[in-house]
């Protein structure tokens, strides 16, 4: 009986082993582009082929998975990211050395026309196609930005109203056809090859046959042949050459990227197929002329994969989002409330904001609304949408904030004397390392020695010594430098978790080196009792810790500690007493910050002023307490908050975090292990960031 069972288990592993992997199925949306696939499937037979009539099928065809796949420009990326739905970008064209994972939108004319970018009005259109990046959202959201074409809005008549009105005739593939945006167009006016003057190539070559004047392409499209009879429109009136492209552009775009359905296996498995293509150019559609961009564009140099759960907000980036959406005729008028949306991470925040919000009630206005996410990073990501406004966050934080777009509008002060102080110093802490007097202990021989740490990415613990390493090393496996050591939040299997304590029992401890108060070597002062019991042979930690666990301070465990047992060591330095700490540390790490979108921070400031003027510790108002937790420690602001005072307008993350953090920060974040999901979307390219 039982090799019988052994005989069947065998072959249905040779059956599951010998089973191909599941295909890929691309959309593609002509002809030609089913031709160039077909042809791949014969090369790649991971891949299948599912042909729809145009951009929007596709989409509709990969959400409801008869189709996984297709390559999307930024127009298209936005509406497939849309919640009805719902996909993502996964892997990003790659253009070379011209522009990496962006591109440049440009506006093409032929040389010696005589007119700039101001003298458009009445003049022919050739557009890639309707809501596509280049070809549309990037040129006439530039225009109505300048001011040049007149629209009143959504509300009176969709964006294509007042553009016809502009241009004398256009072909703007995917409008309505019969209509002055489809009248120069040589086909059907689809957005699709079947219309000669779609994509790129289609509106360059509308431009060639002086069906237009104008053609809005990338920077890519002109051929090399063709370029001395053309020039470009620049956006202060002048023209320059075709390749002048970086000084003479209307935007940097994000890339041409592959949309999926969120799902991390299927990603991975069109990541794995695209890679394993042999003997096909994906990136080239010379068999299939005259169409041209078929499946990839032909610029592609190399594909990209992008970090983990980027959606369409982190790819394309606020500035182009909020391009966008100025166009998009379904866009609702904003909101006229005036309330800030604080975001709250978790119940016990939550239940508080709403006190908050509750109390901020002010004759019929409302101050604070709330919203809640699971984690400060989901938080941050509803600021970068406008679905909420602020947050306080740590150093940190503030780094990934402010990478993201995000400045700082308020910062905590610890320091009562300070507050109402008219430009008084923000509060701020020293990060330093601790050692036992005598140990023998100093910065330059640390390497092999065990390490207490307040936390994995944690300010003082983790992000500033580990910076300073990194830079030391310039590599990424701490391990390697210090032999064990007690840093929460570690793999349980890492070294940086054997000197760990756990809840202090015996056997099973399951709450050893997890990132909670559960791990007695959690948090600052955890850190140093570490150190204390003999656990490690240096501590980073914060300033204050050691006069608050010693002398006769803090709990149980601190109650023989005298400080004079232990010094500070720092780079090219001898050990100094615990109170020289102005003279030896890592890092002056600057309090938490409340962090907003740029254009919301004097509003954001304001109403705190405000607010904290009623429920601060000397507030008019006792029926709440800002800076106070009922259910908790530190909900929403740290609880020794004395009062939020404002940050300089105009400063910048790195101006308020300091050359000596961003410059270990800096460092640290070449090791990727140390980088929040959410960092790598927001820096994976350039323009993302404002021109």
């Amino acid at each position: 009986m039982k090799t019988l069972l052994l005989v069947a288990l065998l072959g249905y592993l040779a059956t599951a082993l010998s089973a191909p992997a599941e295909k890929v199925k691309w959309c593609v949306k002509s002809d030609q582009e089913f031709q160039k696939c077909t042809d791949l499937v014969a090369k790649a037979p991971g891949f299948s082929c599912v042909k729809k009539e145009n951009t929007i099928d596709c989409i509709v065809a990969i959400k409801a998975g008869e189709a996984d796949a297709i390559t999307l420009d930024g127009g298209d990326i936005y509406t497939a990211g849309l919640n009805n739905y719902d996909l993502h970008p996964i892997i990003a064209e790659d253009y070379g050395t011209s522009s990496d994972t962006c591109y440049y939108a440009v506006a093409v004319v032929k040389k010696g026309t005589g007119f700039g970018i101001r003298s458009l009005q009445g003049k022919k259109s050739c557009h890639t196609g309707l809501g596509k990046s280049a070809g549309w959202n990037i040129p006439i959201g530039t225009l109505l930005s300048m001011n040049l074409i007149q629209w009143t809005g959504i509300e009176d008549s969709p964006v294509e109203e007042a553009v016809k009105n502009y241009f004398q005739a256009s072909c703007a593939p995917g409008a309505a056809r019969g209509s002055k945006l489809c009248e120069l167009c040589r086909g059907d006016c689809s957005r699709s090859h079947k219309e000669p003057y779609y994509d790129y190539a289609g509106a360059f070559q509308c431009l060639a046959d002086d069906a237009g004047e104008v053609a809005f392409v990338k920077h890519l499209t002109v051929p090399d042949a063709e370029k001395s009879k053309y020039e470009l429109l620049c956006k202060d009136d002048t023209r320059a050459p075709i390749d002048d492209y970086r000084n003479c552009h209307l935007a940097k775009v994000p890339a041409h990227a592959v949309v999926t359905r969120k799902d991390p296996q299927l990603a991975e498995l069109i990541w794995t197929n695209l890679n394993s293509v042999q003997d096909f150019n994906l990136f080239s559609s010379e068999a299939y002329g005259p169409a041209k961009n078929l499946m990839f564009k032909d610029s592609t140099v190399k594909l990209v994969k992008l970090p983990p759960n980027t959606d369409s907000f982190l790819y394309l980036g606020a500035e182009y989002m909020s391009t966008v959406r100025s166009l998009k005729r379904e866009q609702a008028p904003a909101a006229t409330s005036t309330a800030i949306k604080w975001c709250a991470v978790g119940h016990a925040e939550t239940a508080k904001c709403d006190m908050w919000s509750i109390n901020s009630i002010d004759g019929d206005v409302t101050n604070i609304e709330c919203q809640n996410a699971p984690t400060v990073d989901e938080c941050l990501k509803k600021i970068m949408r406008k679905e909420a406004d602020a947050i306080a966050v740590d150093g940190g934080q503030v780094f990934t904030a402010g990478k993201c777009g995000l400045v700082p509008a308020m910062v905590e002060q610890y320091d009562e004397t300070r507050c109402g102080v008219s430009g008084a110093f923000a509060s701020s802490y020293y990060a330093v390392a601790v050692v036992k007097k005598g140990s023998g202990v100093t910065w330059e021989n640390l390497r092999g020695k065990r390490s207490c740490h307040t936390g994995i990415g944690r300010t003082a613990g983790w992000n500033i010594p580990m910076g300073h390493i990194h830079k030391i090393t310039n590599d990424c496996d701490f391990t390697k430098f210090f032999s064990s050591g007690c840093a929460p939040g570690a793999d349980p299997s890492s070294p940086f978790c054997t000197q760990c304590a756990g809840s202090g029992k015996a056997v099973g401890d399951e709450s050893k080196c997890k990132a909670s108060a559960d791990e007695q070597y959690y948090g600052y002062a955890g850190a140093f009792r570490c150190l204390v019991e003999g656990a490690g042979d240096v501590a980073f930690i914060k300033h204050t810790i050691v006069e608050e666990n010693s002398n006769g301070n803090g709990p149980s465990w601190a109650s023989n500690v005298n400080s004079a047992d232990y010094e500070l060591i720092c780079p090219n330095k001898s050990p100094v007493p615990i109170n020289e700490y102005v003279s030896c540390h890592l890092a002056v790490v600057p309090a938490h910050a409340v962090v907003t979108r740029p254009e919301s921070r004097a509003e954001v400031a304001r109403i705190l002023q405000d607010q904290q003027a009623k429920f601060g510790p000397s507030g008019s108002d006792n029926t709440f307490r800002l800076f106070q937790s009922e259910s908790g420690k530190n909900l929403l602001f740290k609880d020794s908050t004395k009062c939020l005072q404002e940050v300089p307008a105009g400063s910048s993350y790195e101006q308020f975090l300091g050359a000596e953090y961003i410059n270990a920060m800096t460092s640290l974040r070449q090791c990727s292990a140390n980088t929040p999901d959410l960092e790598k979307s927001c820096t994976f390219h350039s323009c993302q960031q404002k021109n």
